[in-house]
């Protein structure tokens, strides 16, 4: 199929993008001491010049103590730091692409450096990093208020230095969505429930601080998933009834777009119908959504950085999806981050040139 439907210009809230396609946040730990270099605008500018129309950055911790698990993952607070993410904007910004960083603190999740870890106490919603693993201690009420301050903070410092719009990521099993589970979230305050919409109070109080930040008319992402990193087989929300409420709770608190992370974008999220995660959202929701999950490439994720490489694959049931306005945009991974060009050749029907992924892309900013 001719890819035209990926190259058509989208237009929502002020988020004006010259086509469809989203570069998928991914960890590079590329940032020495969380502050982005020249290396990594470089990095960002070169996918801009490749016909993304939207580049929402690798996650960025906000102001909280351990908010990061890695000391070379970018923060989005202190002068240094904000100063070289204005320089990753603007080198976007030169080749007509639009950023969004994705504000994000990792939660009861270990170091990645065994001779390093963050200052402070590991925040969570109880002193869990999976049901039944103790890990830390579970937030005060005044860490939660000042975690949710952070992201306030985090987004209107991303509004004046001049990104487009912002994602808060709330999948994946890190801290907003450690609240959402229930394996995860066993507080009996506020923040904790029986009821998944219950469990998503403190993203809702997340969302509604950025909306007071950044005003009514600055659009807001959020990320969420089913699946998390200690779990992939996790459904919280096992039916659309389920799902609706849950996702509700969050568009009224302010999230404008929903990205909605599947390991395959192409495999149904319920029975008796093929709609994915995003197709899903969109339709019991109405607001924008965004598909992401092995686009492009033959193998998921998890094994692809397990070693396992993977091939170019069709993009054709994407395309139709599109066509039938499934979900809105589209969000490519590791076959961006393997190939700045990948939406050039894509565009171009240059199929035969597309490249294979091998995780030791990972070892360099291509």
């Amino acid at each position: 199929m001719a890819a035209e439907a990926l190259f058509q210009p989208w237009s929502f809230k002020g988020l004006n993008l010259k086509n469809r396609l989203v570069m998928a946040p991914m960890t590079r730990s590329f940032s020495p001491d969380g502050v982005v270099t020249e290396d990594v605008a470089q990095y960002y500018r070169r996918r801009a010049a490749g016909e993304v129309g939207l580049i929402i950055t690798e996650g960025t911790g906000v102001d909280r103590a351990a908010s990061l698990n890695d000391r070379n993952v970018p923060r989005f607070h202190g002068e240094k730091e904000l100063a070289g993410w204005k320089r990753v904007a603007d080198e976007v910004h030169a080749e007509g692409g639009a950023i969004a960083p994705q504000l994000w603190h990792v939660g009861a999740v270990r170091s990645r450096d065994p001779e390093w870890n963050p200052e402070g106490g590991y925040d969570s919603p109880s002193g869990l990093s999976s049901p039944g693993k103790k890990f830390g201690e579970g937030m005060s009420e005044e860490a939660v208020a000042d975690a949710i301050d952070a992201f306030a903070r985090a987004a209107a410092d991303a509004k004046r230095l001049g990104f487009e719009t912002i994602e808060l990521h709330g999948a994946h099993g890190y801290l907003i969505d450690q609240f959402f589970w229930d394996g995860t979230n066993a507080r009996e305050d506020a923040y904790g429930s029986k009821d998944l919409p219950g469990r998503a109070r403190f993203a809702a109080d997340i969302l509604r601080a950025v909306r007071k930040a950044v005003g009514p008319d600055y659009p807001v992402i959020i990320r969420i998933s089913q699946w998390k990193q200690q779990d992939f087989t996790v459904k919280m929300a096992p039916t659309p009834k389920e799902l609706e409420a849950w996702l509700t709770a969050l568009t009224d608190a302010g999230a404008d777009i929903l990205h909605c992370s599947q390991r395959r974008f192409w495999e149904p999220e319920f029975e008796g119908s093929d709609l994915n995660f995003a197709g899903w959202a969109k339709k019991l929701t109405g607001v924008p959504t965004i598909t992401v999950g092995s686009v492009g490439l033959s193998g998921e994720f998890v094994a692809a950085y397990a070693g396992e490489a993977s091939q170019p694959a069709s993009i054709d049931d994407l395309l139709r999806r599109l066509e039938r306005e499934e979900f809105d945009l589209v969000a490519v991974g590791r076959a961006l981050l393997q190939d700045p060009n990948w939406a050039v050749k894509i565009h171009q029907g240059r199929n035969d040139e597309l490249l294979s992924f091998d995780r030791t892309a990972m070892a360099s900013l291509s």
